[in-house]
């Protein structure tokens, strides 16, 4: 597996950000032309999407999957696609097989917070200390409150351990979760969308102390049994009477299926739910502001929470009170999805038409296809039966001043600043690149066929897709990009420019480098050894030269085994995230270890350097001393400044 989509799983895991990563896979192709409307009826629908699920299942390889259509207040079309046990051949069925829905599920948590702002008893602007019995950290001079936890602008950064867990004998509380390790506070509160895992756990705590019920008894008496979703739940293990309709998951359909995952933030993605229930969810959401039954939320309230959008980079779409923004064709659309490793969901209300869209897969696919799967879905059902021209938009005069000035390095909101993650923040930054006309090419942000898109400035700051309909936007102070935003992703991360310190840039050629003239060093001094000896030739060393050459031939295999050890354990971890469940553990002391003793070899070999020009060596065996010094202390330097030395097992 290439390390640069293993990468994309830390971004993937319990979030919605499928349409911004790049797909390799090319579904049939949205058009971005406008064509008139075609009447949303099953008689339409069924056929359609029985041509594209059959054809994309089986081209991606994808076991299954369950779609939902609600409209007006019934279910217009619920079916099952593909097998949910590839081996037994048994067919997804929308009313018996249960999919893990992912993050779709902070939806029900975040409802749930809103029913205890309705009754008073949670205030979603003060300051969420007052809800717990523990100390979150402290930073900015801020505190955080339930709105900055539900819309990801708490300023935590992005913690990985316990994420997921395969052992139920090993998997944490909530309590436990919550309490163990809260992440640093990266960002002021209520300034920086970066999605956020631990919030929503936070959230479900704060449910549970305030509403005098476990989490999962809470969501069962007042989300559950209201609304007749009887083959739902957050508990994990799932209940006996369950298990035997539980989807298997599966990296690709022709692979064996994956372990049962077990959420450690259970709040942000444990939901297990069928596709019928789904729809009794969404009809809730979409007729709550009316006052339709059966009813979560008073209209106000409902009102509140889909409506009160916060926007990181106006004018592109924001987050709402725990919807994402997705408005496209003129349609006002809240939406949220959801992706374990091998579970990929989305469900999305078209507000004003009173319809609403579910769909999950038990796969990742071929490539990760169900991402270009599922975003060709969501854009063709909402071309197709609300359509709208691609807006006709003169280039901003700005155009080519506004690009250079955006154009360099950027980085993920989302990310880890104090953890060994903050090297998976650094080999996933990439260039944005202004082009002679001003148009911009940004790589996360692809077509569906793995093309990137291109960006033409229409207004000052804003840019459109060239031939689409998506916006990308700057937040521009002092003259100076603080962070761009994409219609997409940007209710949860932005992109931010990246310090100099940190370029991957100077850092990714300099370790290069440097391993590789420790690896020279490796294996260039014994061959050079067995020439001198087969020639006769004795390198002529002083014992305290020859002790330290010793040392800085230890200390080359302890810097190899820091970089190479990283990489692998990383490139594992984020292939299988249980593994950060903490059985790696001893592991990550081992290479913490290592780079101390890397320190150590740091200051050896520029001792060994320095003894070079003492003595009688060649010029280039002094070279080649300061060359290994450099190397040393350029890895040790590095290895620090990402975390890779530490005195905890943070992460």
């Amino acid at each position: 597996m290439r390390l640069a989509r293993t990468l994309a799983v830390l971004v993937c895991s319990f979030g919605s950000l499928s349409a911004a990563l790049a797909n390799d896979s090319d579904p049939q192709a949205s058009t971005a032309t406008s064509a008139a409307a075609l009447p949303l009826t099953r008689a339409d629908v069924e056929p359609w999407l029985d041509g594209f699920l059959d054809y994309e299942l089986q081209r991606g390889d994808i076991a299954g999957g369950v779609v939902v259509i609600v409209k007006d207040g019934e279910v217009l079309l619920q079916k099952g696609y593909g097998y949910d046990d590839v081996e037994k051949q048994r067919p997804v069925d929308p009313e018996r097989t249960l999919f893990r829905a992912g993050s779709v599920g902070k939806l029900f948590t975040e409802t749930a917070v809103m029913q205890l702002v309705e009754q008073g008893k949670v205030d979603l602007d003060a300051p969420i200390d007052r809800y717990l019995d523990f100390k979150i950290p402290e930073g900015f001079g801020k505190p955080v409150t339930m709105r900055n936890l539900i819309t990801h602008t708490g300023g935590f950064e992005e913690l990985v351990r316990e994420l997921m867990h395969s052992d139920p004998e090993k998997f944490p509380s909530l309590e436990a979760f919550v309490k163990r390790s809260p992440p640093a506070r990266i960002f002021p509160p209520g300034e920086v969308p970066s999605y956020c895992n631990y919030c929503i756990a936070l959230a479900g705590y704060i449910i549970q102390r305030v509403s005098g019920e476990t989490f999962d008894d809470y969501l069962d008496r007042h989300i559950f049994e209201p609304l007749g979703m009887q083959r739902s739940t957050f508990r994990q293990p799932l209940p006996a009477k369950l298990e035997a309709d539980m989807s298997k998951g599966y990296g690709r359909a022709s692979g064996p299926p994956l372990y049962f995952e077990l959420v450690g933030p259970a709040p942000a993605g444990s939901i297990s739910a069928t596709g019928a229930d789904m729809a009794r969810f969404m009809i809730a959401h979409l007729s709550a502001e009316q006052g339709g039954a059966p009813s979560l939320l008073q209209p106000e309230t409902a009102r509140l929470m889909h409506n009160s959008v916060f926007q990181a980079t106006p004018p592109v779409n924001g987050m709402a009170l725990g919807f994402f923004e997705a408005n496209r064709n003129g349609q006002r659309i809240i939406e949220h999805g959801g992706d374990s490793q091998v579970f990929h969901s989305q469900l999305v209300l078209f507000m004003d038409q009173g319809v609403g869209l579910f769909m999950s897969f038990n796969s990742t696919g071929k490539e990760g296809a169900v991402g270009g799967v599922r975003t060709a879905l969501f854009e063709q059902f909402t071309d197709r039966y609300f359509p709208a021209p691609v807006p006709d938009e003169p280039t901003a005069s700005t155009a080519v001043e506004h690009s250079r000035l955006v154009a360099g390095r950027y980085q993920s909101s989302r990310r880890a600043e104090n953890t060994f993650f903050r090297a998976v923040g650094v080999l996933s930054q990439f260039n944005v690149t202004a082009n002679a006309d001003g148009t911009l090419i940004i790589p996360p942000l692809t077509k569906l066929d793995g093309q990137p898109k291109v960006w033409r400035e229409v207004a000052p700051f804003v840019w459109r897709e060239v031939g689409g309909k998506e916006r990308l936007a700057a937040k521009i102070e002092d003259g100076r990009v603080r962070f761009l935003g994409h219609d997409t992703s940007s209710g949860i991360q932005v992109f931010m420019p990246v310090p100099a310190g940190t370029s991957a840039g100077w850092i990714v050629p300099v370790v290069v480098i440097a391993a590789l003239s420790l690896l020279l060093t490796l294996i260039g001094w014994p061959v050079a050894a067995w020439i001198r000896r087969r020639h006769g030739v004795t390198l002529e060393m002083t014992k305290q030269q020859t002790f330290a050459r010793w040392l800085v031939g230890g200390t080359a295999i302890v810097n190899l085994a820091v970089v190479v050890g990283w990489m692998t354990m990383i490139q594992y971890g984020l292939g299988n995230l249980a593994l950060f469940d903490g059985r790696t553990n001893v592991w990550f002391v081992v290479l913490h270890l290592f780079g101390f003793i890397g320190l150590f070899g740091a200051g050896v070999a520029i001792w060994n350097a320095w003894l070079s020009f003492q003595g009688n060596h060649r010029w280039f065996g002094r070279t080649w001393s300061v060359v290994l010094a450099a190397s040393c202390v350029a890895i040790t330097w590095i290895a620090f400044t990402l975390n890779l030395v530490k005195l905890n097992l943070y992460y």
